[in-house]
């Protein structure tokens, strides 16, 4: 019996990168998976991988900064399985490059929009619906721009803070509910973000991999899949004592 047979998670953002690979990783330990993205294409794409896997999905869009989208998406969950047991809010962006006082306040106000607001509102409407079915199970995606600063990423650096900290208040306010929620922070991981920040901070001239490898002690960046399997084990029953958890997964980044 795969560990999530019966169970429905809903993975926001798994159009691709670290989404799609936790929704991935889900529906192969038998969970039915609530793909989302704003996105289309790439959303029905994750799905497609999926049943083509022989496993279970399906896709609802959704804005994650709009309170009306993001309550639809959760009971278009229920609707469609019939429960919701784990979230994963990985929806976000990066936005641009600058120091703090060449900022723009429309990339202050994109970034936080989607990161901050977006985590927030889905927060509220999953907690809502696990209080009144008996608990389960919410990830944050939040990086190791929650955990220290990153010259030239000012309002990156404050959203995942932010997500760092609506994880440990959501924690202690419902962990006696039955619902755990922990955040993971990941370092530099081989997705879509990463290049678009290595292709601004060095014009295009160095992949993602070549800017980052040597930043982190293991000598590498990470994968997708990494920080997926971190996420599903923290969404599993063998992570029963973890709440308000923030798990750096960064080959070591934030140790130096």
């Amino acid at each position: 019996m795969a560990m999530f047979d019966g169970k429905t998670a809903l993975v926001t953002g798994s159009g691709a990168g670290i989404g799609r690979a936790t929704a991935l990783k889900f529906a192969a330990e038998g969970a039915s998976v609530v793909v989302s993205d704003i996105h289309v294409q790439a959303g029905e794409e994750t799905v497609s991988m999926i049943h083509s896997a022989g496993g279970k999905a399906m896709f609802q869009h959704a804005d994650v900064s709009n309170a009306e989208e993001v309550a639809a998406l959760v009971a278009g969950a229920v609707d469609q399985y019939g429960r919701l047991d784990c979230a994963v809010n990985n929806a976000g962006i990066e936005g641009t490059i600058a120091p703090l006082a060449d900022q723009t306040e429309a990339n202050y106000d994109a970034i936080m929009r989607i990161n901050a607001k977006g985590t927030y509102l889905c927060l509220q409407a999953e907690i809502r619906y696990m209080l009144q079915s008996g608990g389960g199970t919410i990830v944050n995606l939040a990086s190791v721009a929650g955990l220290i600063g990153f010259p030239g990423l000012s309002p990156y650096v404050a959203s995942k803070h932010a997500v760092i900290g609506m994880t440990r208040n959501a924690a202690l306010e419902y962990g006696k509910a039955g619902i755990r929620v922990n955040a993971v922070c990941p370092g530099g991981i081989d997705t879509r973000m990463l290049d678009s920040l290595a292709s601004q901070a060095t014009a295009g001239a160095q992949t993602s991999s070549q800017m980052m490898d040597p930043l982190h002690p293991l000598g590498r960046i990470g994968t997708p899949e990494e920080v997926a399997n971190l996420i599903v084990w923290l969404s599993s029953p063998e992570a029963t004592f973890m709440l308000g958890a923030i798990v750096p997964v960064d080959g070591g980044y934030v140790a130096q």
